[in-house]
């Protein structure tokens, strides 16, 4: 078996085409292609139908797919651990995060961890879709929500709060919610996501001072995105549930008014996965536990569970337990002001 075939036909069927499997392998098309050509004459099978179009598995090409894609994935857990002694981490990361996640916090993390391993390379998808964390080759995926899929290691980081809030002109016309049930009077601004299950999708989760209520209000308007639902909120179309970091400007400027501010809502999750192995790629220790070294130094009351291998042992600097190697002071870097000030 020639591994290198093997390996350039997995990343076409990962990639959907040859374009896509030679722009991450760093090879030509027409290395690609010749290498699965080789690869089909070497099994005797044909393994892709080509079209001009697209690329498709046939039936042997699938089920050829399925098996070789366990032996890969045992190869890489196998050089993950002989190569756990090492002292410099490098390779690819794919992170998908929420959008907003992404827009709002994530850039100064990842400038700061780069800054700290320059041979690591992070290509990030800021997504509210449904991800497929094992049939999409992605390494980490941040989420709103419980994601179910056995495959995979889930970890919640803290909880996530909302405020409802609507605009002046909005409560001008429909006037302003006293109690929690008077919400069933009014127009809602529904954020949804299909990244995970969100415990209370459509529904406003609220304790009205005795007991949780579930109130479904009118939904008006249903979105993914937190800042358009920000945005339409201004412009008077509903009264939306947002996280307070989103509208503080907005309220600020009078331009959002919060509601029912006496009775809290119910806290969404903000959590943290990844696939399951049996030896967990170095670079992934290394990016999980920086993520949870910035988390613990400026919200560390609120963590809610970690991995065995994140150690906290001082907040200047850290050690992990899993290579022993010392995390670099967040506040030592340039990043440092900018990830406090998204954070506290």
């Amino acid at each position: 078996m020639d591994l290198n075939r093997v390996q350039i036909f997995a990343q076409v069927v990962k990639q959907g085409s040859f374009t896509g499997a030679a722009k991450a392998l760093g090879l030509t098309k027409t290395t690609v292609s010749r290498k699965v050509a080789e690869l089909e004459k070497q099994t005797g099978v044909q393994l892709l139908f080509r079209t001009t179009r697209a690329l498709r598995l046939t039936e042997a090409g699938a089920e050829y797919y399925n098996k070789i894609t366990k032996i890969l994935l045992d190869l890489e857990n196998a050089e993950a651990q002989l190569s756990a002694s090492q002292q410099r981490v490098k390779g690819n990361l794919h992170v998908v995060c929420p959008f907003e996640m992404g827009q709002l916090f994530m850039g100064p993390v990842f400038a700061c961890f780069l800054e700290s391993y320059p041979d690591i390379r992070i290509e990030t998808e800021l997504s509210n879709r449904s991800v497929d964390l094992i049939e999409e080759g992605v390494d980490i995926l941040f989420h709103v929500g419980q994601v179910e899929d056995t495959r995979l290691q889930t970890y919640k980081l803290f909880n996530t709060s909302t405020t409802l809030v609507a605009s002046p002109a909005y409560l001008e016309r429909f006037g302003r919610p006293q109690r929690p049930e008077d919400l069933w009077q009014h127009k809602y601004i529904d954020l949804y996501t299909s990244l995970a299950k969100l415990p209370s999708d459509g529904h406003i989760r609220i304790f009205d001072g005795q007991q949780w209520q579930s109130i479904t209000p009118k939904i008006q308007f249903r979105v993914n995105n937190i800042t358009l639902a920000r945005e339409v909120a201004i412009a008077g179309l509903g009264i939306a549930a947002l996280p307070p970091m989103i509208v503080e400007e907005a309220v600020q400027k009078g331009e959002l008014v919060p509601l029912l501010e006496d009775f809290p809502m119910e806290h969404n999750v903000l959590g943290i996965s990844f696939p399951k192995r049996a030896y967990l790629p170095r670079k992934y220790i290394i990016f999980i536990d920086f993520v949870y070294q910035v988390l613990f130094r400026y919200k560390a009351d609120e963590l809610l569970e970690k991995p065995d291998f994140v150690q906290f042992d001082d907040v200047k600097q850290t050690k992990c337990k899993a290579d022993e190697y010392v995390c670099t002071s967040v506040e030592s870097s340039v990043w440092g002001s900018k990830i406090k000030e998204v954070l506290v």
